[in-house]
């Protein structure tokens, strides 16, 4: 099945905790174009902007959490060990 196909089922917790997360990081990005548009001093914007970024990296890390948790677990119990590789292969784009 392509990567772009595959799907995952999230409980009403899980996908509303993360909806949360983006709507918070959304506003985040809408207060530095008001910076930006409002010429904020350089220094302010780029520590909002390491604020987004650290907001982005832990949403990475839950949804990594959950994933080995949930879709990474049942592979392997499936017998589906290929789904280590594709977690290395999701791994390294995230350390770019």
């Amino acid at each position: 099945m392509n990567e772009c196909c595959k799907k995952k089922h999230r409980d009403n917790d899980e996908k509303r905790a993360l909806l949360n997360r983006l709507k918070r990081i959304e506003g985040q990005i809408r207060g530095l174009e008001k910076m930006v548009e409002e010429d904020a001093y350089c220094t302010n914007v780029l520590t909002q902007v390491s604020a987004v970024q650290a907001a982005l990296n832990s949403f990475s890390k839950t949804l990594l959490s959950n994933h080995i948790h949930t879709c990474v677990i049942q592979d392997i119990q499936d017998g589906k060990l290929e789904v280590v590789d594709d977690l290395m292969d999701t791994l390294q784009k995230l350390m770019k």
